[in-house]
């Protein structure tokens, strides 16, 4: 099982393809909690240059409630990071998966409640088309 599911968009700036993934996560009910500008961090603090490269935090509040219910240490693995990179001519878009994520916390409600989250966070992947 992979910890991540990703896609490659074409055709897009990766300005658009960040709004695309914030409009898809909202319509999945979630919200973006940090937005980590990779490229403006590494430049700033180490004065090196980087590709275009945003770690979005996303957090689904009903669902992530569920899981601090099931489990109160689960928030060490929130929110779930999408990562939007710059790739050769093209933007690549990652989430991870919560599922594989969280096998290795032995605890059936949480379990579906990572399903649930997986789900979802494959329809935002799935909602940017090609």
């Amino acid at each position: 099982m992979s910890y991540y599911f990703a896609k490659t968009v074409t055709g897009k700036s990766f300005d658009d393809v960040v709004d695309n993934v914030t409009d898809a996560l909202k319509n999945e009910g979630f919200g973006i909690l940090n937005d980590i500008d990779i490229r403006e961090t590494f430049k700033k603090k180490l004065d090196k240059d980087f590709r275009n490269y945003r770690i979005l935090g996303a957090c689904n509040p009903h669902l992530a409630r569920q899981a601090l219910q099931a489990e109160d240490k689960i928030g060490t693995m929130l929110p779930c990071n999408v990562i939007v990179q710059q790739t050769d001519g093209s933007v690549e878009v990652a989430a991870v998966d919560p599922a594989a994520s969280m096998q290795a916390v032995d605890n059936s409600a949480l379990k579906s409640v990572a399903e649930t989250v997986r789900e979802k966070l494959k329809r935002v992947i799935d909602a940017l088309g090609q």
